[in-house]
């Protein structure tokens, strides 16, 4: 029955997942996530994404009203050509997630079974929107948390935790896609850190290491949730900027700029002078571009924002050109 005015829905009750220590083997960010999943009396409901380019990503079910379809403004948003504009919706009525078609084209299923009215969704269950299916949790299980681990594995670079090449790349072929479907601008920034094979040489790749990783944080710091942040080479970095002109580009990249030259890198450095610890100043420098309709792929938008890169570099480094 759908909760009275006078007692507002609120998230499911979840028990501890048990299972037998022997038999997992977590890492120390696994168990301090699974502390704090043990430690909640209560924990937000999820969907996994199972199938299609992003197979693994997690939605985590914080609302009373989550919309479910290709618009951007979907809480559940799955770009998929079989999926409608706004295919589906979930209420949660009481203690319980209910799934609600809503007209679609190409119907929502539940375990092989077309809805034709509400149903109330169980641990487990199979969702299909279109040719795309998901699987609902009541709770952050520790199955859930494997399946975020192996996502993460799979989409986030080790070394600087921001996104892969691979996960960008795809990324951006499917924000390009939107963007001829909705007229949408779209851009993509790209950026190299200065000089950096002198940094590998003075300070070994021990410290080159670190300062990719501070640096990737830096110009994370800048984004916004709906940016794509990736690595895409060595010491070579690009964002894409769903909904963004060249104008809002270029204003991103300079703040990015400036926030990796304002970082202060803490460095261990062995010379003739013995060991000690000295201070780091990295630059980078940046290219933007805006997608047009002669770009007829991803490679074509990062293409250009390259060249205006490289024409950074020759115009003196850390600075943006586009």
């Amino acid at each position: 029955m759908p909760a009275s005015p006078a007692s507002p829905p609120q998230a499911m009750p979840c028990q501890p997942e048990q299972w037998e220590p022997s038999t997992v083997r977590l890492n120390q960010g696994d168990s301090t996530v699974l502390q704090a999943l043990t430690g909640m009396d209560q924990q937000h409901a999820c969907l996994i994404l199972y199938s299609g380019e992003d197979a693994g990503q997690r939605f985590a079910l914080a609302g009373v009203r989550m919309l479910m379809g290709r618009l951007p403004n979907c809480e559940i948003c799955i770009d998929s050509a079989g999926v409608s504009r706004s295919h589906a919706e979930l209420l949660l009525e009481g203690d319980r997630f209910v799934l609600h078609d809503r007209g679609s084209v190409n119907g929502t299923f539940v375990n092989g079974l077309r809805l034709d009215g509400p149903k109330a969704l169980q641990d487990g269950d199979l969702i299909r929107l279109g040719n795309v299916t998901l699987k609902f949790y009541e709770c952050q299980s520790l199955d859930a948390l494997l399946h975020d681990r192996i996502y993460r594995m799979a989409t986030v670079d080790a070394g600087t935790d921001i996104f892969t090449r691979r996960y960008l790349l795809e990324a951006l072929e499917r924000e390009i896609r939107r963007a001829h479907r909705t007229g949408q601008a779209l851009s993509v920034v790209c950026m190299d850190l200065d000089h950096f094979k002198s940094v590998n040489d003075r300070f070994g790749h021990n410290g080159g290491d670190v300062v990719l990783r501070a640096a990737a944080a830096a110009l994370k710091a800048q984004v916004r949730h709906s940016d794509i942040l990736g690595r895409i080479g060595g010491e070579e970095f690009a964002v894409v900027l769903p909904e963004t002109d060249l104008r809002a580009a270029l204003e991103l990249a300079e703040r990015m700029r400036a926030a990796v030259a304002a970082e202060l890198f803490l460095l261990d450095l062995t010379d003739a002078d013995g060991a000690r610890r000295v201070q780091h100043q990295q630059t980078a420098s940046f290219g933007a571009a805006q997608l047009v309709p002669t770009m007829a792929d991803a490679r074509a938008l990062l293409d250009a924002a390259d060249q205006r890169l490289y024409a950074a570099k020759r115009a003196g480094r850390n600075r943006v050109a586009s």
